[in-house]
């Protein structure tokens, strides 16, 4: 770790981030994993799969 690090770390010590910001991150961190648990425990829908042959003239 550097000395960047440990004096941005000390900053927030002395002057703490206020309840609503900590409430919006830890709200968007659970956010995402809970779209990472449901890809995972449900796969990527094939909806929104796109179709890499219609670049390439692909005609069925």
């Amino acid at each position: 770790m550097n000395t960047r690090w440990l004096l941005k770390m000390a900053r927030w010590a002395q002057n703490p981030p206020s309840p609503a910001k900590v409430k919006f991150v830890l709200g968007i961190v659970v956010l995402c994993l809970a779209l990472a648990a449901y890809e995972h425990f449900y796969g990527w829908p094939d909806a929104l799969t796109p179709n890499r042959d219609v670049h390439r003239g692909y005609k069925p």
